[in-house]
């Protein structure tokens, strides 16, 4: 006899798109919409409504799933502080899951990419990034795909990609031109439902917390650059932009003949 599905509610703010989902048996249903600052507004009454509608009471869930980053540092902070909340009175436990194996997960089920570069905007110039290869099984197992242990912070131009691997995340708008070339680029979030679908695994793994050990993964401790720092960036910039220019002039004119 197969086994029941869990009952799950799983959100992620972690970007400027606003994720939410709920699993209830062999029901899904799920909201996307506009994140960023009105994510902490949005998201408690979207979460009523949802679990509402799949005729779930929070205290019945086996667990919460929320990205705990990286990301945006408000989004994070809005995502793991609503977690806690809703566990603490519930009394369910958490499972916080790596943005960045959502995003690899997203393209693995929307594209079906199997070796994954994910990368998230860091903003202040610089990536977020891991690999997960969904050819090789994670030191768990579980169907888990092995991957790095800690993500990157890195600028786009520092960014590796394996041949024959994939590039997925949100990055592209921003840092597109400056990123290693890849076998496929692929617009990808870390959504609600990949998170679910990865829930059973890590949920057979262990990985629940208790309301009191969820954190956020930061991966950066600062939220914004100096004004020296952001000069120095826009200066560094229009070198680089002198410099191609320079170069590309020189490349028109025709050699002289002595």
């Amino acid at each position: 006899m197969p086994l029941a599905l869990p009952k799950l509610l799983a959100f992620d703010t972690s970007t400027e798109h606003l994720s939410v989902a709920v699993r209830h048996g062999d029901r899904l249903l799920a909201h996307s919409g506009a994140g960023g600052a009105q994510a902490s507004t949005t998201l408690l009454p979207l979460i009523q409504q949802l679990l509402a509608e799949a005729g779930l009471a929070l205290a019945e869930l086996d667990a919460i799933v929320f990205g705990r980053g990286p990301g945006s540092f408000t989004g994070l902070r809005t995502a793991c502080s609503v977690a806690q909340g809703l566990a603490f009175g519930a009394r369910v436990p958490l499972l916080p899951v790596d943005t960045l194996l959502a995003v690899a997960e997203e393209a693995r089920h929307a594209f079906g990419a199997r070796q994954v570069v994910a990368v998230l905007d860091a903003r202040m110039d610089q990536l977020y990034a891991a690999r997960y290869d969904f050819e090789a099984a994670g030191p768990l197992g579980l169907g888990l795909p092995s991957g790095d242990d800690e993500p990157l912070l890195l600028s786009p131009e520092a960014l590796e990609v394996p041949a024959g691997w994939a590039l997925a995340g949100n990055a592209f708008a921003a840092y597109g031109p400056r990123l290693a070339a890849a076998t496929a680029r692929h617009e990808a979030l870390p959504t609600a439902t990949a998170m679910l679908r990865l829930a059973p695994a890590l949920l057979a793994a262990g990985r629940t917390v208790p309301a009191a050990q969820a954190w956020p993964l930061y991966v950066r401790d600062k939220v914004a650059q100096t004004t020296d720092e952001r000069a120095a960036i826009k200066a560094a910039a229009a070198a680089a932009s002198a410099a191609a220019a320079t170069t590309e002039a020189a490349a028109a004119v025709p050699p002289s003949h002595a």
